[in-house]
């Protein structure tokens, strides 16, 4: 009989059938595929050969790989389903952004939401979505409330967003665009486009934690690179270009989500250059463009979307629910993506994309901003001096936008916080669900439309009393 293996020896097992599972997982072990040697293995991970066999007897075991007598090891087919979570450390669930996410969207009316990101339903232009629905109704337009849309989308509403864009300092055709179901699925599809299994991507750390999900959802190996108040830590950019050579850079225009930090003209210049050298495509998110006073810089400004991609979205200023997003690029790469746009979503967002024109194309959407913009300045110094006097502090004061990234006093824990608040009807985000690296345990992300309600503080403060 075998003598029990010791605790030290167990545990350096369990890392290795956990690394062949994730592997497994991930798919870069497809079905049927061979195992690396015992002898490989072992080299590789720094084990002994019997480590690698008793973790290989365990798989066995479990019925992920079988052994054939003489060949070797091979993955057990056919392949289970794609499970995100498998993909990447197993994370606490109070940080993992898809746990996040569907805390925010499953609550009910009666939770309370700082930590979720987008306006309250009656911030939104109601009575113009009501309005927009019964001209299409009225209309006679029928093409609109029942036909696909065409590989590019509505004409009159590329247009439209060509002359916004300009505004903005980005010279784009209506030739250029191409209209989406919303700013996720445009990232999806730039994914689906640019990316293989296994590339690497970088992100700002931290960064609107849904990057993280989707960029995980197409095997991409994800590199954070350090924020600061004016930007993308450019040394640090520098270096991870040169030892990673990442195919994708994805950030955010203008205000940044988490951190409501805003890239300076010099940073934006550097990232540009460091970009070139390197040969990296920056797909640039600018859904948050209409809540700023003033236009940042912006890399497809500065870039004339050579290798700069702009994607942008109307779910956080006109309706999360009839959701319409674009990407603007160079015009080479118009023709492919569409395809692959129709292999994917055939003609998506039809009646979204006339909703949202009929609301942009009147006078009335700049009035509507306007007043956003005015509610959301008061509503972040309402926001700031309650946080205060509670002793979270704001990493960076933004000059605009929902956000403010607030860092817990010494000795918080972000996901502690959270969880108690969860169990009082509060959801909350803490840092680490937006951070690559998960540096940010002492953050919490609020949003201050979402954070009115006096009761999120009492909750605050017994959590951090606990």
């Amino acid at each position: 009989m075998n003598a029990p293996l010791p605790r030290e020896a167990r545990s350096r097992v369990a890392q290795v059938a956990a690394a062949i599972r994730a592997r497994i997982a991930e798919r870069s072990l497809a079905p049927g595929a061979r195992l690396p040697s015992i002898r490989k293995l072992a080299a590789a991970m720094q084990v002994s050969p019997s480590t690698v066999v008793e973790a290989y007897e365990r798989l066995v075991a479990a019925g992920a790989i079988r052994v054939r007598r003489g060949s070797g090891f091979y993955v057990c087919g056919p392949s289970a389903p794609l499970t995100l979570s498998a993909l990447a450390p197993r994370l606490e669930r109070a940080i993992d952004p898809l746990w996040v996410s569907r805390q925010a969207l499953e609550t009910d009316e009666g939770v309370l939401k700082p930590g979720c990101g987008w306006l309250p339903s009656d911030w939104m232009p109601q009575e113009a979505l009501r309005r927009a629905l019964r001209t299409l109704a009225r209309s006679g337009a029928d093409a609109a409330l029942a036909d696909y849309g065409t590989p590019l989308g509505l004409p009159a509403l590329r247009q439209l967003i060509a002359r916004r864009m300009a505004e903005r300092g980005i010279a784009a055709s209506p030739d250029q665009i191409i209209l989406t179901e919303s700013g996720t699925h445009a990232l999806d599809l730039l994914c689906r486009f640019l990316l293989s299994p296994g590339d690497t991507v970088l992100v700002d750390d931290p960064c609107y934690f849904n990057f993280l999900a989707l960029l995980r959802a197409h095997r991409a190996k994800v590199v954070g690179v350090p924020m600061t108040p004016a930007g993308p830590d450019v040394e640090r950019f520098a270096a991870i270009l040169a030892a990673e050579r990442p195919r994708l850079y994805v950030t955010n225009a203008g205000l940044h989500n988490p951190t409501g930090a805003v890239a300076s003209p010099a940073v934006a210049h550097r990232l540009l250059r460091l970009a070139e050298a390197h040969d990296l495509t920056i797909v640039e998110d600018d859904i948050f463009a209409d809540f700023e006073e003033e236009p940042a810089p912006r890399l497809a400004a500065l870039d004339g979307l050579e290798r700069v991609i702009e994607v942008g979205s109307f779910a956080k200023t006109l309706s999360a629910s009839a959701r319409c997003g674009f990407i603007a690029m160079r015009p080479d790469w118009i023709e492919p993506l569409s395809d692959l746009k129709t292999a994917t979503s055939f003609g998506g967002a039809h009646l979204a994309s006339h909703i949202a024109f009929a609301i942009l194309a009147d006078g009335g959407y700049r009035r509507h901003m306007e007043s956003v913009r005015t509610r959301l300045t008061r509503a972040r110094q309402r926001t700031l001096a309650r946080l205060g006097a509670l002793g979270i502090a704001p990493w960076v004061e933004p000059r605009a936008g929902m956000f403010l990234w607030c860092r817990l006093p010494e000795g918080r824990d972000a996901a502690a916080v959270a969880r108690h608040a969860l169990g009082r009807g509060v959801v909350l985000a803490p840092g680490d669900a937006f951070s690559a690296s998960r540096s940010a345990a002492a953050f919490l992300r609020f949003n201050v439309a979402q954070s009115t309600d006096p009761r999120i503080y009492t909750v605050l403060a017994e959590a951090m009393a606990t």
